[in-house]
C-alpha cells in the first residue's frame, strides 16, 4: 500500500459526507485505559461541524481473557503482571492493559539486546535475574487470569478480577504522578483521584460482568479525557453481532452467508485461505476441522467457539463442543440464526475471525483506527479483493486512520515533568517542562537509534570501555587504564606462555625423531641378532658390534626421557604462570570490570529503545487518561486533536 494522503481530521470527515453519508463511526477496544478515548476528538469534531452522523464507543467483549503462557495455575485468579523478552515472553493482555506517562508496550527483546552487542551469555551467567527487568517494556503491566482456560470478557464475572484492575490502574496513575512536578504535579494527583474513583465507584458493577463495568466506564472516561461531556452511543460485539432470526438479515452478516451458502461457500473458504498467506498469523480453516468457517459463535456460558457446517449437521467448537441437527443442508444465514436461536436462545454473537470481523461491521460501519492499529486489515484487504473478483464480495467502507503527534502537541502545555530515570540520560536533564521535551524528543529518538547502532559495532571489551570513557569520562577513565595494564600484563603473560609453547612443539618434535632412531636402533638389533647370533657361532666381533647398536638404542632411550622430563618442567612452568594467585586476580579483575562495562551497555540499551521506540510506539498509542494528568486545562489533548492528521485505508 502507498504512502496515504493525509488531511486534517475535520478536511478527512467533510470528506465522509460526500462519500459515506451518515455512516456511523465505528471504534471498537478491549479496554477503555489504553488509547480507545483517543477518539473522544473525533466525537467531538462531528458536534463542531454540525453533523448527525452518530459515534459509537464499542467493547470487544468477544475474545478472550489473557492467561500466563506459562507458570502456576488457579482457577479464578488474576495477577498482574510485566511483559519481558523471559520469565512473561509472549505475554498478551488487549483487554487490561495499562500503561503509566512516557510508557508503551516496547520489550526490550533479547534480539535487539544481541545486535546492541550485549555479551546476553555473560548477563545470563554473572547476573541472570538483570534480564527480567532490562527486557521489561517500560510503563507497562498487564493483568491476566491464571485459570488454564479463561473464559471471554463477556463471560467474565468482576468480582475475582476487579481488585487486580484496581492494583493496575493505581500502579500506572502512580507511576504517571511520579514523573509531574510543581504545580503539575498538585494538579496531576487530583486528577488520578477523579480517574481512580471512576473505576471504584461501582459498587453494583462489582457484581456483574466485566464487559458491563467496561460499558459503563465509556462515557464517563471519554468525558474525562476531553474535559467535557461527548456525544457518543456506547455498545459491545456481544451486542452489535447477536445473532438471531431478526438480526440475521443485516449487512453486517452479509459476508458470513458467502462462507453458509453452499453456492459461494467453497469459493469463500479458499478466498480466506489465499488472504491469511503471507503472515497473518491466523490458521487456515483446515487447521480448524472439515467445514470450518472463519467465523465463530459466542453462547453466553459456554464460550467461543469455531463454527464447522456439515451436510447433516453443525458443530460449535466450544471447549465443550456443541451441535446443531440439519434435515438438510443449510441455505443460508437465516436458517443458521433460526436454530442458534432456537437451541442456545437470543443472546448468541457470530464473530469474524480476525481477519473476517473488520469487514463485518464495515459494512454498516466506518472503523476509527489509530495508525498501526490491526495488523490484520491488509490481509482483510485482500480476502475482500478476492471475494471481488470472484464476483461475490460485499460493499465495505474504508477505515478512517487517525495520526497524533501526542509528543510534538505538548509545546501548547505549560506542564513540568521529573522524567523517569530512563530518559535522563537521553535528554541529559532530570526535570523539563513540556515545550522543550516537544522540541526535544524526535532528535533524542533519532540520537539514542543511532547510539544503539553504535554499540553494535562495539565487539571487544576494550573498544566498549574506550566508548565508555568518551561518554562519561569519571570512573571509567580510571578503569579504561587499569584494563589497559591489566591487558598489557596478561600480554606479557601471553608471550611467556607462547615461547614455553614454541619450546614444547620444539619438543614434540625432537620426541618424534627421536622415537624414529629408536625404531631404527631396534630394526638394527634384531638383524644383527639374526644374522650374526641366533643359533649361530657368535664370534667377539658379533658382540661387540651388539654391544655397540644396544648402547646407541640406551643412548635414544635416555634422550626420550630426558625430553619428557623436560616436557613436564615446561608444563609445569606453564601452570605456575597461569594458576599463580596474581594471574587469577588480574583475570578475575579484569573479567569484572568486563562485567561492569556490559552491564553499563545493557542500562544504555534500554534507555536507548525506551527513548526512540518506546516513545514512538507511545506517540502512536498513548493512553487517553494521561492528557487530564498533564494538562487538566485540555490544552494539550485540544492540541493533539487540532494537529491530528487522518486518510482513509480501503478495505476493497
Amino acid at each position: 500500500m502507498s504512502e496515504p494522503d493525509c488531511m486534517t481530521l475535520a478536511e478527512a470527515l467533510a470528506e465522509l459526507e460526500k462519500t459515506a453519508p451518515g455512516v456511523p463511526l465505528l471504534a471498537l477496544g478491549q479496554t477503555i485505559f489504553w488509547d480507545e478515548p483517543m477518539k473522544a476528538g473525533v466525537a467531538l469534531s462531528l458536534r463542531e461541524m454540525g453533523s448527525s452522523r452518530k459515534f459509537v464507543a464499542g467493547v470487544h467483549d468477544t475474545d478472550y481473557f489473557a492467561k500466563l503462557p506459562s507458570g502456576p495455575r488457579k482457577a479464578g485468579a488474576f495477577k498482574v503482571f510485566p511483559h519481558n523478552d523471559t520469565t512473561t515472553k509472549g505475554l498478551w493482555s488487549a483487554a487490561a492493559e495499562f500503561s503509566s506517562l512516557f510508557g508503551s508496550e516496547t520489550v526490550i527483546s533479547r534480539d535487539i539486546l544481541q545486535t546492541a552487542g550485549l555479551r546476553i551469555a555473560m548477563i545470563e551467567r554473572e547476573r541472570p535475574e538483570m534480564l527480567d527487568q532490562a527486557t521489561e517494556a517500560f510503563g507497562w503491566r498487564g493483568v491476566v487470569s491464571l485459570d488454564e482456560s479463561p473464559p471471554i470478557a463477556a463471560d467474565l464475572p468482576l468480582r475475582g478480577l476487579f481488585p487486580a484492575l484496581v492494583e493496575a490502574l493505581d500502579w500506572a496513575i502512580d507511576a504517571s504522578e511520579s514523573s509531574l512536578s510543581g504545580d503539575t504535579k498538585e494538579q496531576g494527583q487530583k486528577q488520578g483521584e477523579h480517574l481512580h474513583r471512576l473505576l471504584c465507584d461501582v459498587e453494583d458493577a462489582r457484581n456483574g460482568k466485566f464487559s458491563e463495568l467496561y460499558q459503563g466506564l465509556v462515557r464517563p472516561i471519554y468525558d474525562f479525557v476531553a474535559g467535557e461531556p461527548v456525544d457518543i452511543d456506547v455498545t459491545a460485539t456481544t451486542q452489535l453481532l447477536r445473532f438471531t432470526s431478526e438480526t440475521a438479515s443485516l449487512p453486517r452478516f452479509e459476508i458470513l452467508d458467502r462462507f453458509v451458502n453452499p453456492q459461494t461457500k467453497a469459493q469463500a473458504c479458499a478466498a480466506y485461505d489465499e488472504a491469511l498467506v503471507g503472515g497473518s498469523g491466523q490458521y487456515e480453516l483446515s487447521r480448524f476441522g472439515t467445514g470450518a468457517i472463519p467465523f465463530d459463535l459466542v453462547i453466553p456460558g459456554l464460550g467461543r467457539g469455531t463454527i464447522r457446517i456439515g451436510n447433516r449437521g453443525v458443530v460449535i467448537m466450544t471447549k465443550t463442543p456443541q451441535f446443531l441437527s440439519l434435515k438438510k443442508p443449510l441455505s443460508g444465514v437465516q436458517e443458521l440464526a433460526a436454530l442458534v436461536q432456537a437451541k442456545f436462545g437470543p443472546n448468541c454473537a457470530v464473530v469474524g475471525k480476525a481477519v473476517a470481523l473488520i469487514g463485518m461491521l464495515a459494512r454498516e460501519f466506518v472503523f476509527v483506527f489509530h495508525e498501526g492499529a490491526s495488523s490484520y486489515v491488509r490481509h482483510s484487504r485482500k480476502l475482500h479483493a478476492k471475494l471481488n473478483e470472484l464476483g461475490i464480495g460485499v460493499p465495505v467502507h474504508p477505515i478512517l486512520r487517525l495520526r497524533y503527534e501526542v509528543w510534538d502537541s505538548l509545546q501548547a502545555t505549560c506542564a513540568w515533568f521529573q522524567l523517569p530515570a530512563p530518559l535522563r540520560r537521553p535528554f541529559g536533564a532530570d526535570e523539563m517542562c513540556s515545550p522543550s521535551f516537544a522540541q526535544r524528543w524526535r532528535a533524542v529518538g533519532e540520537e539514542q537509534s543511532a547510539l544503539l547502532t553504535k554499540l553494535g559495532r562495539l565487539k571487544r571489551p576494550v573498544d566498549l570501555i574506550e566508548f565508555l570513557n568518551a561518554q562519561f569520562g569519571g570512573s571509567w577513565s580510571r578503569l579504561g587504564e587499569e584494563y589497559r595494564e591489566l591487558r598489557l600484563t596478561l600480554d606479557q603473560l601471553q608471550a611467556e606462555i607462547q615461547q614455553l609453547r614454541l619450546e614444547r612443539d620444539a619438543l614434540y618434535t625432537q620426541r618424534r625423531a627421536l622415537r624414529a632412531e629408536r625404531v631404527q636402533a631396534e630394526i638394527a638389533l634384531g638383524e644383527q641378532w639374526r644374522t650374526e647370533i641366533f643359533e649361530k657361532s657368535a664370534t667377539p666381533s658379533a658382540h661387540a658390534t651388539r654391544h655397540k647398536l644396544m648402547a646407541a638404542r640406551d643412548s635414544v632411550l635416555l634422550a626420550i626421557r630426558e625430553n619428557r622430563a623436560e616436557f613436564v618442567r615446561l608444563r609445569e612452568r606453564q601452570n605456575l604462570l597461569v594458576r599463580s594467585e596474581e594471574v587469577l586476580q588480574i583475570h578475575q579483575r579484569r573479567q569484572q570490570i568486563e562485567l561492569e562495562a556490559e552491564l553499563k551497555r545493557l542500562c544504555i540499551i534500554r534507555e536507548a529503545v525506551i527513548s526512540s521506540k518506546g516513545l514512538k510506539s507511545a506517540n502512536h498509542r498513548p493512553s487517553a487518561w494521561w492528557f487530564p494528568l498533564v494538562s487538566p486545562n485540555g490544552k494539550w489533548f485540544a492540541e493533539v486533536v487540532r494537529t491530528a492528521n487522518a486518510y482513509f485505508e480501503p478495505l476493497s
